[in-house]
């Protein structure tokens, strides 16, 4: 059965965003909360409202560098999100914490692909969320690149990901939609995830948006 993947528009900076990307076909927003780094941050109280006016069936992904089970179930709880996207890593115990505190809310962990060493990562976090999230960032920086940077990664570690990983797997990274197409075909993921690839000026584009989609729903693999 070829199932088209979802597809997740990062970087939402108010509802007219939101909305233009549900409309198009979007099955996630994301909403990105403060960072050391990269684009898109928006302050709580406008992720609080985003958030409120996306309707049922349509996941709200909060973007968080925190990395402490405290202030993480804070911040869901403060915004309202349905879904924590972990940008950084975590330990075993916060993952646990987040289960226990936040039923019903999803836990996606951003991956950074840096060599093959990440697949084991994937491989090890697995087991305590419900997707993987594959970024072309750089944790190991001084300053670190949690997401956002614009740039593609190696799809061939990505795709030995999804083979090997027994839960959702989305890509992110440099998708646009001149390459979209080549991603689905080479990795099969779950979910796409675009942010500056479908934006001008750091503006929603409603053209690239439409392009996007279109790769989207015309691929096969």
């Amino acid at each position: 059965m070829n199932t088209k993947p979802r597809v997740k528009i990062c970087c939402i900076r108010d509802i007219e965003e939101a909305q233009m990307a549900i409309r198009h076909g979007a099955s996630a927003v994301g909403l990105v909360s403060k960072m050391p780094s990269g684009p898109g941050v928006i302050e709580e109280e406008v992720i609080v409202e985003i958030a409120a006016s996306v309707p049922p069936g349509v996941a709200t992904f909060l973007l968080t560098s925190r990395q402490d089970a405290p202030s993480i179930i804070a911040q869901q709880r403060r915004t309202g999100v349905n879904t924590i996207q972990l940008v950084d890593s975590v330990s075993v115990e916060t993952y646990e914490e987040l289960r226990r505190s936040l039923p019903g809310v999803g836990i996606v962990q951003v991956i950074h692909i840096l060599g093959n060493e990440s697949i084991q990562e994937a491989k090890t976090v697995a087991p305590f969320v419900n997707a993987v999230l594959l970024d072309s960032g750089n944790p190991m920086l001084a300053i670190k690149e949690l997401g956002g940077t614009g740039r593609t990664h190696d799809w061939n570690i990505s795709h030995r990901i999804r083979e090997e990983v027994n839960v959702p797997v989305f890509l992110a990274g440099g998708l646009k939609p001149e390459n979209v197409a080549d991603a689905i075909k080479q990795v099969r993921p779950y979910g796409l995830d675009a942010c500056s690839g479908v934006r001008t000026n750091g503006k929603l584009d409603e053209g690239k948006l439409e392009k996007f989609f279109l790769q989207v729903a015309t691929t096969s693999v």
